[in-house]
């Protein structure tokens, strides 16, 4: 059953459906790994990173009901139920129990890192078929990209 009917020929709706699909799950994803973090990190920058999870949970949040709502307007359900994300999640995910402050600075790089290398490949996937998806998921990227430095300036001073 189509309701909404899309002004997008059915291949470009394929495509751009793919990649809202597959961004709502990693932004929901997100979401729930940046809480479970925020509710287990100790050490001694607890306080600031604490908070900081809260940012990412809240752009991943956001932007994934602005994801969803696009799919819906291009006559697609979007799908978020828990079933779906627990299958199709493939970001880095934290481990159970306590999570140490440097432990969560580097799952939280290490997972914005996948996320966003994950964008750039369907920003350049929906270039053609439809630049509105693109246009959205290149400001998310520059949003994600905008949390993993903030995150990643705290991982220094490195060895590398």
């Amino acid at each position: 059953m189509t309701v909404v009917k899309s002004t997008l020929p059915e291949p470009a709706r394929r495509v751009a459906g793919d990649a809202l699909q597959s961004t709502l799950v990693d932004l929901l994803g997100l979401s729930l790994i940046a809480k479970q973090a925020h509710w287990n990190i100790v050490g001694p920058r607890f306080r600031s990173i604490h908070l900081q999870l809260d940012e990412v949970v809240s752009v991943a949040r956001s932007y994934a009901d602005t994801v969803a709502e696009r799919s819906a307007a291009l006559g697609l359900p979007p799908d978020g139920r828990p079933e779906t994300i627990a299958a199709a999640y493939t970001l880095p995910g934290p481990k159970d129990g306590w999570l140490r402050d440097t432990e969560v600075v580097q799952l939280v790089v290490d997972a914005l890192t996948a996320a966003i290398e994950r964008l750039r490949e369907r920003i350049a996937a929906t270039a053609e078929p439809d630049p509105v998806t693109q246009d959205l998921l290149i400001s998310l990227t520059s949003e994600l990209e905008k949390q993993r430095w903030m995150f990643d300036a705290a991982n220094w001073p490195r060895d590398d």
